[in-house]
């Protein structure tokens, strides 16, 4: 058993902004609840969605719940960095609201008003716009 609710690795070259992701995960899941987080690029998340969704598409967040309390995130930077520049945001506020995206998912959320009343409420307590696409 792991001594920590959170483990992270990044799989890509380049800096990556700095997100309190232990902090937003515990607001989200709570401190019970571990969490692997793999930051990624399209490669490793395109594997990823086609083995286990079979889509062919590099996702921009996959979440998997392993059980009530773990589950693992592969969150796509490179997907992100996109989307911050489509949207006309920064980076940072992107992989926030993808994050926390994930997360709720893996608390059991699906798409929907639940959903999309919660994101917004998380990204405000820790900085970041709640306004972004």
């Amino acid at each position: 058993m792991r001594t920590s609710d959170f483990d992270s690795k990044t799989t890509i070259r380049g800096k990556v902004p700095r997100i309190p992701f232990m902090e937003m995960k515990r607001e989200v899941l709570g401190s019970q609840h571990e969490l692997s987080l793999v930051l990624c690029g399209d490669k490793l998340s395109r594997t990823i969605n086609k083995k286990y969704r079979n889509k062919t598409y590099a996702a921009n967040v996959l979440s998997f719940p392993l059980n009530t309390y773990e589950g693992e995130m592969f969150l796509n930077i490179r997907a992100a960095e996109r989307e911050a520049k489509k949207y006309a945001m920064s980076l940072a506020a992107r992989l926030a609201l993808l994050y926390v995206h994930g997360l709720f998912h893996l608390k059991g959320f699906d798409h929907g008003t639940k959903m999309e009343k919660r994101e917004p409420q998380v990204l405000k307590k820790f900085g970041f716009s709640p306004l972004s696409p």
